[in-house]
């Protein structure tokens, strides 16, 4: 959050700038015009600008105007002579953030440089809490975690969920494919409609013909009566195809076809059905590499992956473990009508070791045998397969146990640091350093009766 984006036909001023700003720690960028400049700028990009007035061709005001049509929140800052002050004045008027009038001393522009890179670091905060509030008051499936994946994975969802692209999702078997794209359904334009999951892999080859496109009478041997197809049924809403990678190679040439056409045609009809539909395909395998050895068409996988969203492996979001343990506990209690029982040090320290080969659904299977079975039974199980355990130092045991003793309390308390310090019996300051050391913002707390089941 420390991006500064300079931009003067002055390229002695931009180096100027650039390097008091460099030796004070922050990331700048320069441009000698505009229009360079606007090639940086995106909605939410993360970054101020600092601009002068006059410049050949497209002058800082104007663009200020279409950075503010990108962006409306995003600080610029405007550099004046003498005689623009008047326009300056007026410029922030029409929402430039302030202005530097030349000659300007160092000071002043660091104090600047930094009141508006925190604006920028706060806006962007709370853009991402109201989307996050917005997503996890909606019913359905939620999508939570503090790893950089997980919250890519969450943005680029959010980004397209409106939108009629199909989506291709990756991620090893037990991740959550399903419910990741259960949440793209149910937070989409399309939620009053069908979600539709079939599985490729399930299915006999003979059949999956007519799961997918459905038949009409007497199309074939058995056909008795006429069969509304997956493809008709998710008509309005949502396909979920898993286990794509298992499609007969035979059908996935009429699978490009539906896709492409977006209309099917059932067995033994003649009419085309149009479609409005999104698919949401799914694997656990490269599906690129299996197109390359043949076994896979090469143009249906580019049909599918127009967009792509990974989801990691549980052992790779090791930090998100005992959030979503806690849910998985939370949500098995209530269903089964029993108290939560609390985890113990060492339960937590195998939840951290573990390597989760079963990914997220043997994390819910776990919590399942945590509150039926009692802790100590589910647990050892667990132990007795954990080839990590033993390997962790003890440094590293305490540093684990101390960064998820304060995301609970951060999470009890909401992001509450007054009532985190009383709990813990610990300064402020101390709070804070610790808090750093393992990268915990009260801003993510404080909406946390949100955990998820991916």
């Amino acid at each position: 959050m420390a991006l500064v984006l300079i931009v003067d036909d002055e390229e002695s001023v931009c180096k100027a700038l650039a390097q008091t700003l460099d030796i004070e720690g922050y990331d700048v960028i320069q441009a000698n015009s505009a229009r360079e400049a606007l090639n940086h700028i995106e909605y939410s990009w993360p970054g101020v600008v600092i601009t002068d007035i006059n410049m050949p061709g497209m002058d800082g005001l104007e663009l200020m105007r279409k950075i503010r049509a990108i962006d409306p929140d995003m600080p610029v800052t405007l550099l004046t002579g003498h005689g623009d002050i008047s326009t300056a004045v007026e410029a922030m008027r029409d929402g430039a953030y302030d202005f530097l009038e030349k000659p300007f001393s160092t000071e002043h522009l660091l104090e600047t440089v930094q009141r508006a890179v925190e604006k920028r670091r706060l806006t962007l905060e709370n853009r991402e809490l109201r989307l996050e509030v917005e997503a996890q008051s909606h019913p359905g499936p939620r999508i939570i975690g503090h790893h950089a994946a997980m919250k890519k994975l969450r943005g680029t969802l959010d980004h397209v969920k409106d939108t009629p692209a199909d989506v291709l999702i990756h991620g090893e078997t037990g991740c959550g494919k399903e419910l990741v794209a259960r949440y793209l359904h149910s937070h989409s334009k399309r939620r009053d409609k069908a979600f539709v999951a079939i599985n490729c892999g399930a299915i006999p080859e003979s059949l999956i013909e007519s799961e997918l496109f459905g038949h009409q009478a007497g199309a074939f041997t058995g056909a008795g009566k006429k069969r509304v197809g997956k493809f008709e049924y998710a008509n309005g809403g949502t396909l979920f195809l898993d286990e794509i990678e298992s499609m007969p190679m035979v059908l996935q040439i009429k699978m490009l076809r539906v896709l492409e056409e977006r209309k099917v045609e059932p067995l033994g009809g003649n009419e085309q059905i149009p479609l409005d539909i999104r698919v949401v395909a799914a694997t656990k395998t490269d599906l690129k590499a299996l197109s390359d050895k043949g076994e896979f068409r090469l143009d249906l996988y580019y049909r599918l992956n127009v967009v792509q969203v990974h989801i990691p492996a549980l052992r790779e979001r090791r930090d998100d473990v005992p959030l979503l343990f806690e849910h998985f506990v939370w949500a098995a209690a209530n269903r089964y009508g029993t108290e939560i029982q609390p985890l113990t040090p060492s339960q937590r320290q195998t939840l951290l070791a573990h390597d989760w080969p079963g990914n997220v659904r043997e994390l819910r299977n776990l919590a399942e045998c945590f509150v039926l079975l009692g802790g100590e039974r589910a647990f050892d199980s667990l132990r007795g397969g954990n080839t990590e355990q033993g390997r962790i130092s003890l440094a590293e045991q305490v540093a684990r146990y101390e960064e998820l003793l304060l995301r609970e309390v951060l999470t009890r308390h909401q992001g509450r640091l007054k009532d985190v310090q009383e709990e813990l019996v610990l300064g402020r300051k101390t709070l804070y350093e610790k808090m750093k050391k393992f990268g915990l913002d009260k801003q993510n707390f404080k909406h946390l009766a949100d955990v998820s089941d991916v």
